[in-house]
């Protein structure tokens, strides 16, 4: 089809369209004006699109698409799981397609090197697995975000928290306390964590440090967005997360936002949040506020060889509160649990629960339940004095 087009030249869309009409009413002109219509849309996307993701890469309500092999693809819509009803034509073709959503920002995936991740233009995360890791084909996962930006108020109405947690929350981010999301997969660390950052100081210098641009922070003008480079196929020129984070360091930050920690770039942010940067925010996968702290100190010690004791000292003066999400059984996301982090007892990092989330029951299949303030209070308060919050407030 493209045989009538010059390209030498990149095509506009209005040119690509025009000569699939011209194709279309050569060869298909006994077909129907919809039949026209679908096979327009189709044989674009094919070119220009995502071919046969396109129409769910569209459509708002798909939270998840999930490829494994070109002939079985699954998506999620309102939490639950169904199978799309469209296939590749080959898995030739969802390769091509894999080369190309990964070469959009520089990355590579192979057979030597065949796990990365990627990004769409709208945001939507990638993460391609090929074979032969991938027994049954390459498998692609594709986490899609709204395109319109979940704010505080957006996760009140949705119950995922209450006002009285979001004014509180609110307090402790002005006052500059290093936070810390957890939660399981899928949870919504990353979209709380954009709805957190909503309520940083507009007047501050904010540095975002990701292995894979999602974060959306919106309003704060002296922002800069920094992005890990994968290594190249000589396994040189690679830039991570540990490296940005030392780069971030001399860029006068007032606040360093790692998107999520993995390995043994916790220590780099932990030492961050302990050389002046408060307020800063990062997230990452556990079970509860316990399991974070047990996996921070998993991570340090994936990036250097230090007693446990002095780990335990970096995260417990590091970290000033966790806020853990969870996925309940009607797949609603809400807060479950919110600690704060104190020091050092029997060698053990003590914990401070502030908020806890109780389940009272099912009402027309959504969990009723209710995020309650414990009787405990709140100790390292001294932040909250130093940006003139008055202790009855708090």
């Amino acid at each position: 089809m493209l045989g009538r087009a010059d390209l030498s030249v990149e095509i506009k869309d209005d040119e690509l369209y025009r000569i699939i009409d011209d194709v279309i009413l050569e060869k298909c002109r006994y077909k129907s004006v919809k039949e026209r219509v679908m096979l327009r849309k189709k044989l674009f996307d094919s070119i220009r699109g995502l071919d046969v993701l396109q129409n769910i890469i569209d459509d708002d309500d798909v939270t998840e698409i999930m490829i494994n092999g070109p002939d079985r693809i699954f998506i999620e819509r309102d939490g639950k799981i169904f199978r799309y009803d469209e296939v590749f034509s080959s898995e030739e073709r969802l390769n091509d397609l894999i080369q190309q959503m990964v070469a959009k920002v520089n990355r590579r995936v192979n057979e030597a090197s065949p796990i990365a991740d990627s990004r769409l233009s709208d945001g939507s995360r990638v993460n391609v697995v090929l074979e032969p890791v991938a027994l049954d084909g390459p498998a692609v996962t594709i986490r899609k975000f709204p395109k319109e930006t979940i704010n505080m108020d957006k996760l009140i109405e949705f119950d995922s928290l209450t006002e009285e947690v979001a004014e509180f929350l609110s307090m402790l981010v002005v006052s500059g306390y290093n936070i810390f999301i957890s939660g399981g997969t899928g949870s919504g660390k990353t979209t709380f964590l954009n709805a957190l950052a909503g309520y940083i100081p507009k007047d501050e210098r904010i540095i975002t440090i990701e292995d894979s641009a999602e974060l959306q922070i919106k309003g704060i003008g002296n922002l800069v967005r920094l992005e890990a480079r994968q290594e190249n196929s000589e396994g040189e020129n690679g830039v991570d997360i540990r490296q940005l984070i030392r780069a971030a360091l001399r860029m006068r930050p007032d606040r360093i936002i790692v998107g999520e920690v993995r390995g043994g770039e916790a220590l780099d942010m932990l030492q961050a949040m302990n050389t002046g940067h408060d307020g800063s925010l990062s997230t990452g996968h556990a079970n509860s506020p316990r399991d974070m702290l047990i996996r921070l100190e998993t991570m340090v010690l994936m990036g250097v060889d230090m007693p446990l004791p002095a780990i335990r000292g970096q995260i417990s003066a590091g970290i000033d509160v966790i806020i853990h999400l969870g996925r309940l059984r009607d797949r609603s996301r809400r807060v479950l649990e919110i600690v704060e982090v104190l020091g050092i007892k029997n060698n053990e990092i003590e914990t401070n629960t502030l908020y806890k989330f109780f389940e009272h029951g099912e009402n027309n299949g959504r969990i009723a339940g209710e995020l309650k303030r414990s009787e405990n209070k709140m100790q390292n308060i001294q932040k909250l004095r130093n940006a003139g919050y008055k202790i009855q407030d708090i």
